[in-house]
């Protein structure tokens, strides 16, 4: 064997790298389509051939636009268990190799005088192992409780059961693990549950499936929601916001309003019925007990108190990685699954860039390593970009601190809700650029709470919001006219804006499918589709390109670009192993069809080593 050294310039590397990449990318997508009309008439276009036509999907006059809340007694809100036995079970991910076991034992009390629980009277362990009935590791953790008191006329005060989190940590990834939490002692411990860990950091390794879902609520369309999500069996879930809408409700109770001030509007303070925070674990214990839930607050958390506390029920309720990712706070945090850095931002709290949350936001992102995670994905609630009338440009002060701030580091998605509707965007930088460098921000705020689909655009005639409308719940007033393209000196566009690339008013949940580091398919899953079978709503492909959006490439990455004597017949290979993607990626959910999605990404994976063994040397 006679190995050949290849010495370029660096402008001769730029044109290498440029030219192989152009080549790459035009041969795949060209491949990549063929095989799609092959395979099946559906093309699934990909990010690369945007930007697109703006459309619109508009509401179905045939479904309802929302619906009532469950009541408490319903089966899948009452209480099952006796006392000090484990309810409202649920997961969260702390790092890769650990997992926060969260549960509430005893009972909540409601009224005008009320005791909290000892939380030090109930113990807080996990019992778990490889094998179902064998546990050979057990962790113990804290107990806590919380109060939501209101002193004014007639308002009834809550004291929660007592709140269990248990972190138990040196798991294997990729492993199904058996669990029971509780107290051994009374004894009080829970039915036998199980979980799998996720992968460990690595562009090879993905999450199968990540939900995303926002807004959720309580309703027969939540009902609906979480039905459709266990059946598309996600490894991983993304709640961007506003879970149970307890401050729905007066504190009796009774019955809850689509819109709180329009129905209670003497209400001293914005009044909760916490009993729907209990309800609302009991509903989802099916899931979450399974599958771990990763949660950002939202505007129905904030659920104020005198004395200006707030947010008491999720900061309670709720385990997250905070200290795992240097946080040390629930407001805001970040977190791995496999190959993907998901942050978690606070938009009611300090996002200004003198702040805290920003300056551990510029650490944590500095701290990625994209050869490890190359995607990086972010997570809050109220989106910046946003063609519906209602909440239109409300968190704009949001978006002027942060956006450079993640285009810098290169966010390839954002996930948002607060807005009842699905919303998706093309790559954008800076409110008016299509720019194929900045993130697709999608919102998904549509989960089925109870205040129903939204489906006025502030582009429509009329719809246009004025400026002192849609005023954040915190943070100030940033409301502006566009300075350029077809809305200049105007607050709204006067069609649905270029860079909003789809729209739909429709309760559901999304699916996000990383197949590699570079190919990423986003479904959104109807509620009404559940009814079809293998149907959905919108599907993307969401592809990055690191080779024209990462600015400061390792120099070892850099001269090991292939030369341009012969790239080719290795863009042909890159092509065909894109090409099995998408097409295992677009046959079925079947476990055969993950088999061999998986196969493919492999053989993706051993084609960039083969390039990079290439470039230095031939044999």
């Amino acid at each position: 064997m006679i190995k050949t050294q290849f010495f370029l310039s660096s402008k001769q590397r730029d044109r290498a790298m440029h030219k192989y990449c152009k080549l790459w990318r035009i041969t795949s997508l060209i491949l990549f389509m063929v095989i799609n009309m092959v395979v099946g008439s559906d093309h699934i276009p990909t990010t690369l051939e945007g930007p697109f036509k703006p459309a619109t999907r508009h509401f179905d006059p045939s479904l309802r636009r929302g619906s009532d809340d469950l009541p408490m007694d319903h089966p899948r809100l009452k209480k099952n268990v006796t006392l000090n036995f484990p309810e409202q079970i649920a997961l969260a991910i702390s790092s890769p190799t650990a997992m926060w076991v969260s549960w509430v034992t005893g009972d909540a009390q409601i009224g005008k005088n009320v005791t909290p629980l000892d939380p030090s009277k109930v113990g807080s362990e996990v019992w778990y192992g490889k094998k179902s009935g064998k546990y050979d590791g057990v962790k113990k953790g804290v107990a806590v409780v919380y109060s939501q008191l209101y002193p004014f006329q007639g308002l009834l005060n809550y004291t929660s059961g007592i709140i269990h989190h248990v972190r138990i940590d040196g798991l294997k990834p990729g492993t199904k693990y058996y669990y029971k939490c509780g107290d051994s002692s009374i004894p009080a411990m829970s039915e036998e549950q199980a979980f799998e860990t996720l992968p460990l950091p690595s562009p090879n390794t993905y999450p199968r499936r990540i939900a995303v879902i926002g807004d959720l609520g309580l309703t027969s369309n939540t009902t609906t929601t979480v039905d459709h999500l266990i059946q598309n069996d996600p490894s991983m879930i993304v709640m961007v916001g506003d879970l149970s809408y307890a401050n729905q409700y007066l504190t009796t109770g009774g019955k809850g309003a689509s819109c709180f001030s329009c129905a209670f509007p003497d209400a001293p303070i914005r009044e909760t019925y916490q009993p729907r925070w209990d309800g609302w674990g009991r509903f989802m214990q099916p899931l979450t007990s399974r599958v771990p839930m990763m949660v950002i607050e939202g505007n129905h958390e904030i659920e104020p108190q005198v004395a200006g506390i707030t947010f008491s029920s999720y900061l309670v309720r709720f385990a997250v990685p905070s200290e795992e990712s240097g946080s040390k706070t629930n407001f805001y945090y970040s977190f791995d699954a496999g190959a993907v850095h998901f942050i978690m931002l606070g938009a009611y709290v300090d996002y200004n860039a003198t702040g805290s949350q920003y300056a551990w936001l510029k650490d944590d992102l500095h701290r990625v390593d994209r050869s490890v995670t190359p995607w990086l994905v972010a997570a809050w609630h109220s989106p910046w970009y946003n063609s519906y009338s209602s909440h239109y440009q409300e968190f704009e002060c949001m978006r002027q601190e942060m956006e450079e701030l993640l285009y810098q580091y290169g966010v390839d998605i954002v996930f948002s809700g607060h807005i009842m509707c699905m919303l998706m965007s093309g790559r954008i930088e800076y409110i008016t650029i299509l720019d194929p460098c900045g993130p697709v921000y999608i919102t998904v705020g549509d989960g089925g709470n109870i205040e129903k689909v939204d489906v006025d655009f502030a582009d429509d005639p009329g719809k246009c919001p004025s400026a002192g409308d849609n005023i954040p719940e915190f943070g100030g007033v940033c409301h502006l006219n566009f300075s350029s393209g077809p809305a200049k000196g105007k607050f709204c566009w006067n069609e649905q804006p270029e860079w909003s690339a789809f729209r739909e008013s429709s309760f559901g949940h999304g699916i996000l499918e990383v197949l590699n580091s570079t190919y990423a398919l986003w479904t959104w899953h109807r509620n009404q589709d559940i009814y079809k079978e293998d149907s959905h709503g919108d599907q993307i492909y969401i592809v990055r390109q690191p080779e024209l959006c990462t600015p400061d490439l390792n120099p070892s990455v850099v001269q090991s670009l292939p030369s341009i004597s012969a790239p080719a017949s290795h863009s042909l290979v890159l092509a065909l192993s894109l090409t099995l993607l998408g097409i295992f990626s677009v046959l079925s959910y079947s476990k055969l069809s993950l088999l061999l999605c998986n196969c493919a990404s492999v053989l993706l994976q051993l084609t960039c080593e083969i390039l990079i063994l290439c470039t230095s040397s031939i044999a």
